[in-house]
């Protein structure tokens, strides 16, 4: 019924790509590229001067976890000042939260790395991370990647379906033609820590001066034409509203071939009492055979996955589970334990095991 695939050539080529070799068995199937994957690529729209304060944050990341020395002694500084947190965080592009985290630990952390910094010489890093715009990016950086790292965890999950998934996108997108209009009126309220940064009061007098403002709504709004050009139909209006409540649909927009079978459901006190009780894509299921036509469209939203989620989820269990130390192992059991969600009933198990007379 669905392929999800992660956007690469060898799975969307138009000629031999998986997605069309699919297609020539089966011409209706219906392809989807994971939303996950295109929110990891909206989210790398970033003018070349913020860009370029993020090059910055990752290489005083690297510097200071570059030697095993330098984190023992960035540790101890840590300990003296008795900080929450010991160490930062390594920024790994193919995860997805590893830009947020590293930001958000490095923000934290920043007072004790420009000491840091300064008590091992590091003159230019020092004078750099120290500048006002610097600081005022960075705090923005952090705030805007710990909302798309909310966002991504909002994507995540096995039981996830288009119809989540788009209004999940659709309110991200709304938040930041809003977080816009709040930033060009002076109201910072909607990032916590740029908030937090300036009400210092030389970082205001430097905000007021400087076009720094200006910059960030430009990438608000560049950051929603991006969102909107990976994500430009997420699914047929009119069917999502089918999909999602039938009784309150507006009959004249719906396809004919819908129209009758809709206007029955409609009126239909039995299917909206069950609609109230039952798990949306359950109660398409249920009326599969009473309202064929509606129920198939409804349930294209609902069945196919809409990510990539459980895939990347077992590779992450397989890079656990088979290290160096256990290359030869043949792991299918244990990957197919470590992957199910059914819960072993151990109470049953071990009563009927009989334990060895010397225990």
């Amino acid at each position: 019924m669905g392929v999800c695939t992660d956007g690469a050539p060898t799975m969307l080529g138009s000629r031999s790509g998986f997605v069309q070799l699919v297609r020539e068995k089966n011409p209706n199937v219906i392809a989807i590229h994971c939303f996950i994957h295109r929110q990891a690529l909206a989210a790398k729209t970033l003018s070349n001067e913020f860009n370029a304060i993020l090059a910055l944050c990752i290489k005083i990341v690297n510097y200071v976890k570059k030697s095993a020395l330098n984190t023992r002694l960035f540790t101890a500084l840590c300990e003296d000042l008795g900080t929450e947190h010991k160490t930062l965080l390594f920024h790994t592009e193919v995860r997805w939260l590893s830009k947020g985290n590293m930001l958000t630990r490095l923000y934290e952390l920043r007072d004790e790395v420009i000491q840091f910094l300064d008590n091992q010489k590091q003159s230019e890093l020092f004078v750099e991370f120290r500048k006002p715009k610097v600081q005022v990016v960075f705090a923005y950086l952090t705030d805007m990647f710990d909302s798309l790292n909310s966002l991504n965890l909002k994507l995540q999950g096995g039981d996830s379906n288009i119809i989540n998934h788009r209004d999940a996108i659709t309110a991200f997108t709304e938040k930041l033609l809003l977080w816009k209009r709040k930033i060009l009126a002076d109201n910072y309220s909607c990032f916590p820590k740029l908030y937090a940064i300036t009400e210092d009061k030389c970082f205001m007098e430097f905000f007021c001066e400087t076009d720094t403002k200006t910059e960030i709504s430009n990438h608000l709004q560049h950051l929603s034409d991006e969102f909107k050009r990976y994500f430009p139909n997420l699914c047929d209006d009119n069917i999502y509203r089918l999909a999602t409540d039938p009784f309150h649909v507006d009959i004249d927009v719906l396809p004919e071939l819908l129209q009758e079978q809709a206007l029955e459901i409609k009126n239909d006190s039995a299917a909206k009492y069950d609609f109230e009780k039952m798990d949306k894509p359950l109660f398409w299921v249920k009326y599969l055979k009473v309202y064929p036509n509606i129920a198939e469209e409804s349930l294209k939203l609902f069945l196919p996955f809409s990510s990539t989620y459980l895939c990347e989820k077992a590779f992450s269990t397989v890079v656990v589970i088979k290290t160096k130390y256990r290359n030869k192992l043949d792991i299918t059991s244990d990957l197919r334990c470590a992957l199910s969600s059914i819960q072993p009933r151990i109470e049953n198990i071990v009563k009927n095991m009989q334990a060895h007379p010397s225990h």
